[in-house]
């Protein structure tokens, strides 16, 4: 019996380190080819052999936490999540902005050097965090009172982030706290009625969209039958949203009404607000099935594509790659998600299982809404790639991600399609 748990503490689930690194050594080929324009910049130019050292680390930290145990992960969750709030406190008053984001507090900088993303870090102890206080929770939820404390884990941090303002990330905590609440055995009624508030204020846009929706809404509650108290916040919740839309819109900065407006018609600003989300459509568009070839990209190669290296660079992969690149870049995401999900349904407690599945959700939403924003079917927020995009404290933390997953899957039930190391 020693013998077979030796083993197992020392199994590696090959699939999925496969996957990553696939799509890492993906990643770095098009931030190289990114680099190579006509009137190359030192710092693009080499960007490609930055993010190789950030992945050298990255690699030696997945070595370490793997060998950890889930038990320790489990124990840093609080001090991850202490850290990680506290970092994003800070950014608020020292933080500086990049590229599609320039105007965000994400960034943290020494000397005028950008060292990192605090919020990247969040999203990885907030997982952890909300995985610890969901295990924690003996009995089943049945009311929106019963979440009010995976709801505070999640909302500390994403009140700090939307006021850098980060749209972008704002919307990945959301991804993860429903998505956790979904695999804790949250009934979908009940997530629905507390996603219904965001839902009013989005389409307050139209009266006639709105009042369809609240009809669906006020039949959900009477079938549901929540607590008499909750289903008259929930109601008045979303009357209120409804009737604050257009002030709200209002209070929103230029920029930020362009980019939504942007996002309905790229033609209401498209030498400005709409010019990143048009050249990449033009660029995606003329790779056709094949592509122009690796780094021969002209969108690319003349400059008319921005942020090609980050936020950009999927449209990179559209252009040079074409159809068939994109595929094979999409479907290797699918298979990191496929693996994910099942290390999450073949771990052997709750916190793990919870855990794999908040990571893979994280991923989830950060290709729909990074892809998306390239083919204008989201507003453009400043995302990043998973694997591909430039940045080493996203790479770094993808891959801590990674060595979690890995250690969950090594102690999770069977080893089907583990190796011994």
């Amino acid at each position: 019996m020693a013998g077979i748990s030796v083993l197992r503490r020392q199994s590696i689930d090959v699939p999925l380190l496969v996957i990553a690194l696939l799509l890492t050594g993906f990643g770095i080929a098009m931030v190289f080819s990114a680099g190579q324009i006509d009137s190359p910049t030192p710092i693009i130019e080499n960007a490609w052999k930055r993010q190789l050292g950030w992945f050298g680390a990255a690699l030696m930290a997945t070595w370490i936490i793997s060998r950890g145990s889930v038990r320790l992960i489990e124990w840093s969750a609080w001090p991850l999540y202490a850290l990680s709030c506290t970092l994003l406190l800070l950014v608020l008053f020292v933080g500086t902005g990049a590229g599609t984001a320039a105007s965000v507090k994400g960034w943290l900088s020494i000397g005028g050097v950008r060292i990192g993303q605090p919020a990247e870090l969040a999203k990885l102890a907030t997982t952890l965090m909300l995985a610890r206080v969901l295990a924690a929770q003996r009995e089943s939820i049945r009311s929106l009172m019963d979440l009010w404390r995976p709801l505070l884990v999640v909302g500390v941090p994403w009140l700090l982030v939307m006021a850098q303002p980060d749209l972008g990330t704002g919307i990945v905590f959301i991804g993860i706290c429903f998505a956790m609440l979904f695999w804790a055995g949250v009934p979908w009624p009940l997530l629905l009625l507390l996603a219904s508030p965001g839902i009013s204020l989005v389409l307050a846009f139209s009266t006639g969209i709105w009042g369809a929706w609240f009809l669906i809404l006020v039949a959900l509650v009477l079938w549901y039958r929540p607590y008499l108290l909750e289903g008259v916040v929930i109601v008045l919740m979303n009357v209120i949203m409804g009737g604050v839309a257009p002030i709200l819109w209002d209070k929103l900065k230029p920029y930020q009404q362009k980019r939504l407006l942007v996002f309905l018609d790229p033609n209401v600003d498209p030498q400005a607000s709409g010019y990143h989300v048009t050249q990449s459509k033009v660029a995606i568009g003329s790779g056709g099935l094949f592509g122009k070839g690796f780094t021969l990209g002209s969108q690319k190669r003349l400059k008319f594509l921005p942020e090609r290296h980050t936020d950009f660079i999927f449209s990179v992969v559209g252009e040079e790659l074409g159809f068939i690149g994109v595929s094979i870049a999409l479907s290797l995401f699918l298979a990191l998600f496929l693996r994910t999900t099942r290390v999450a349904s073949r771990a052997n407690d709750a916190f793990p299982s919870l855990v794999a599945f908040g990571l893979v959700s994280a991923w989830f939403v950060h290709v729909m809404v990074n892809v998306g924003m390239t083919l204008n079917l989201m507003p453009v927020t400043g995302i990043p790639l998973p694997f591909f995009s430039y940045g080493g404290s996203f790479l770094l933390v993808s891959w801590t991600a990674v060595a979690v997953l890995l250690r969950i899957s090594a102690e999770g039930r069977g080893q089907p399609d583990a190796i011994g190391l």
